[in-house]
């Protein structure tokens, strides 16, 4: 018997070809789509849950009462050490370090790397995979090293270089050889070895390497060390609450008591929760997304199904008058529906694999394969072909197998009472869904397109910047200055600067600022930035008032800053031009400075944040830099202009590694989170319209196919073609002006909440609803012309005929 409804069920498939393709095609298209989101979001919930130990690891974030005085993701060196002395009962162990970048050289090989130079439990406490080498002794001696395995390919060729040496460069110049002691496997994402998406680390060095930089781990007076501990079994953050806050009040000033709390974050929402959590609202969005168009795959397969089902009353009939029985009919369309889930999820399932690579591209993420998931994943296909099996095949298997054979048999739609209303409910479901996807992508469009826009204060047009070597000596900044100059005067490169800091997402810290006459208690804490004279000219920056230090090619006036307008109405002075010529003091530094300039405000961080108060410091009174940023001259192409500058770059500095990057490349890691959102966007609102599509398609062919002595009729009795096609046209106008009085508030709640994150946003207006509901509309009624053209173009003669 189960054979016998498989071969009726394939024929029936067969003979409908064209809708169950587009049923199918419908399902998989929406099942493809929540899987690839299904895959993201689930990889993004496993960061950090590989490590040795995960539930116990733990990072200290500083909670600064004034978020310009230090680094959240930093604290004092001394801290986890401390707390593992102090408190043995909570704590097993700790891990610190402290990231910098530097030039290795192995052999004729040269590249700047990240570094991160922290204690030797670094492979203990974590478990990292080791490759080759001797874990139980690595990171012991100051020379020695642990590389993961992108670095020794990239260097060596091969993992196997346990033994091998790397030479190093300080901040000075100075080279040192250090001995890999282990090659380790690349980790994967963790906030151990990638604090965020700009820090990425490879190499790693002893903590008593740290002299060689120049830099101290070991203090309480410097909060800017990575603290991370693992806690005792049964211990939890909160049980560190009382033991840090007495920690802070032994070994710290009253001020840093009165303005810092450390909380001790778990890594295992740390990483969902960075960025005021903006990575787990992305989840959250893209979540939602992918429900509503799965939500509306299913409402367009269920759609779809239930007026196939209403079409085929006569079957239903014959099949009853010959003696079928109605538990016959219910099994039958129930098991049409099932194999149709079926072969949708097999599809959806095929999809998956096709697009996982090109997907996990523009996600910036490998997204895993079936068989990466857990088992219990299983479940989720097998309720999706069971529900929507059900869902599809209830109404035709329960209402319609249950009709009088007369009825049934003379094909009477309204003795059936087909359910017109539903079908109705769920296509205007669809518009709905489809117009709060699409109102959604154009506003995080435009909201992204406001990070990259001419708002940011600065021109990023042609704009590079390239990693110097360290020589943080005078003699060194002087080296850099004239390589600066030079630089300059290639007919590529329009102006050109020395700077500690570019506008990547870091800076150089925060430095308190008070009037000359003031007591340094009454100070502002600002961003400082290390900038020398031609940076705002470079960057196109604007002046509201005075000079940026010094006309460009001019003499710098020694004594002088320059400040931005944010931090002149701090000082009270509205007017730009009369915070020219005041003299203030800046904390660490002697001598009374004079405002040579106001700089208009810009956006050196992210937009998320409000402009803060900056003072741009020249580098000659620290001799510290890290990049020279180059203004490529407009006209000519990027390539053969980089080309001009490189081989000018390894004139001037032999053996020092070439890399740059664009501010474009910048801003594009620093709104990762956004971008990401913004593509699956654009591919949830392609999707949602061929969904709706799909559904418009089959609905308007069933319309057809019903309708066609009807349309018959009125040619006969004068009707015009444009007046046939108005007829259904009509019909869906009325559904879809419905479905958009109910979406656009939807829409307007929800992205006006998203937009709230930020505190820089752009405005919502009518355009993207009128966008939405045009391009749904004008599409639809292109959709009926096409289909309805032919039948009411047909001879009246052969409509009337079809019954």
């Amino acid at each position: 018997m189960f054979a016998n409804y498989v071969k009726i069920a394939q024929r029936n498939l067969v003979k409908y070809r064209f809708h169950s393709i587009l049923n199918i095609a419908g399902l998989a298209t929406g099942i493809a789509f929540a899987m690839l989101v299904l895959a993201y979001v689930w990889s993004e919930l496993q960061v950090n849950r590989d490590l040795k130990h995960a539930s116990r690891q733990h990072i200290l974030l500083s909670k600064w009462k004034d978020p310009n005085f230090g680094f959240e993701l930093a604290t004092f060196g001394n801290l986890p050490v401390a707390l593992k002395e102090e408190y043995p009962g909570l704590v097993e162990n700790y891990y610190r370090w402290d990231g910098v970048t530097g030039q290795v050289n192995v052999g004729e090989k040269a590249f700047r790397e990240g570094l991160q130079i922290g204690d030797s439990s670094f492979l203990k406490m974590y478990g990292f995979k080791v490759l080759s080498g001797d874990v139980a002794h690595a990171l012991q001696a100051p020379t020695s090293a642990v590389i993961n395995a992108d670095i020794a390919r990239k260097f060596f060729g091969k993992t196997d270089v346990a033994g091998s040496t790397i030479e190093i460069s300080n901040f000075a110049g100075k080279r040192l050889q250090f001995m890999i002691d282990a090659v380790i496997e690349t980790p994967a994402q963790n906030t151990v070895t990638r604090l965020d998406s700009r820090n990425q680390n490879g190499i790693y060095l002893p903590a008593s390497a740290i002299t060689f930089f120049g830099r101290d781990m070991n203090n309480w007076t410097s909060p800017y060390i990575v603290g991370l501990v693992e806690l005792r079994e049964g211990v939890t953050a909160a049980d560190l609450e009382k033991p840090l806050a007495a920690l802070l009040k032994t070994h710290t000033d009253a001020a840093v008591v009165a303005n810092l709390r450390v909380e001790a974050v778990p890594l295992t929402e740390y990483y969902l929760n960075s960025g005021n959590g903006l990575v787990r609202r992305m989840l959250y969005t893209l979540s939602g997304i992918a429900l509503f168009i799965l939500l509306m795959a299913i409402v367009n397969f269920v759609n779809l199904s239930v007026s196939r089902a209403s079409s085929r009353l006569k079957e239903i009939g014959v099949r009853k008058a010959l003696g079928g029985r109605r538990k016959q009919l219910i099994w039958q369309f129930m098991l049409e529906s099932a194999m149709l889930v079926v072969a949708a999820a097999v599809v959806g399932a095929g999809l998956y694999f096709a697009l996982k690579v090109p997907c996990g591209q523009l996600l910036g993420k490998e997204l895993p394969g079936l068989g990466d998931f857990p088992a219990y994943f299983i479940a989720f296909p097998l309720a999706l072909i069971v529900f929507t099996g059900l869902a599809a095949g209830l109404y035709p298997a329960f209402v319609l197998s249950g009709f009088r054979v007369t009825d049934a048999l003379k094909g009477k739609l309204k003795a059936t009472h087909e359910k017109v209303d539903l079908r109705r409910s769920l296509v205007g479901f669809q518009y709905l869904t489809a117009a709060v996807v699409l109102v959604a992508a154009f506003i995080i469009s435009r909201q992204v397109q406001l990070f990259f826009s001419d708002e940011l204060g600065y021109d990023k047009t042609r704009l590079v910047s390239l990693p110097l070597p360290r020589d943080w000596t005078p003699e060194g900044l002087a080296r850099m200055q004239n390589v600066r100059g030079q630089m300059a005067q290639l007919p590529e490169v329009q102006s050109a600067a020395v700077s500690f800091e570019i506008p990547d997402g870091n800076n150089g810290g925060s430095i308190n600022v008070y009037g000359a006459g003031r007591d340094s208690a009454n100070a502002v804490t600002t961003l400082q930035l290390y900038t020398d004279e031609y940076f705002a000219q470079t960057y196109g920056m604007s002046m509201a008032a005075g000079r940026f230090f010094s006309e460009a090619g001019q003499q710098f006036p020694q004594g002088t800053i320059v400040i931005n307008e944010s931090l002149a109405r701090l000082f009270g002075w509205e007017v730009p031009q009369s915070a020219v010529g005041q003299q203030i003091r800046v904390a660490g530094f002697n001598a009374v400075l004079t405002v040579a300039g106001v700089v208009k405000d810009f956006h050196f961080s992210s937009m998320q944040q409000a402009v803060q108060p900056i003072v741009f410091i020249h580098p000659s009174a620290t001799n510290i830099y890290r990049y020279m940023s180059l203004k490529l001259a407009p006209g000519n192409g990027i390539a053969a202009q980089m080309q001009a500058v490189r081989a000018k770059w390894e004139e001037l500095m032999p053996g020092t590694p070439f890399e740059y990057k664009f501010t474009d490349d910048m801003l594009a890691r620093m709104y990762d989170t956004e971008l990401r959102l913004k593509y699956a966007a654009y591919a949830a609102t392609g999707l949602a319209l061929v969904i709706v599509l799909l559904g418009v398609t089959g609905m308007i062919s069933f319309s057809i196919q019903k309708r066609t002595k009807e349309i018959g009729v009125r040619k006969v009795l004068g009707a015009s073609i444009p007046g046939i096609i108005g007829l259904f046209v009509k019909e869906f106008m009325k559904v879809i002006l419905l479905a958009m009085l109910v979406a656009f508030p939807i829409a307007y709640f929800i992205m006006h909440q998203w937009l709230n994150d930020y505190t820089y946003r752009i405005h919502i207006t009518p355009l993207p609803f009128v966008m939405a509901f045009v391009l749904l509309a004008g599409t639809t009624a292109v959709l009926i012309f096409v289909q309805t053209f032919r039948a009411a173009n047909a001879n009246p003669v052969k409509s009337l005929r079809t019954e």
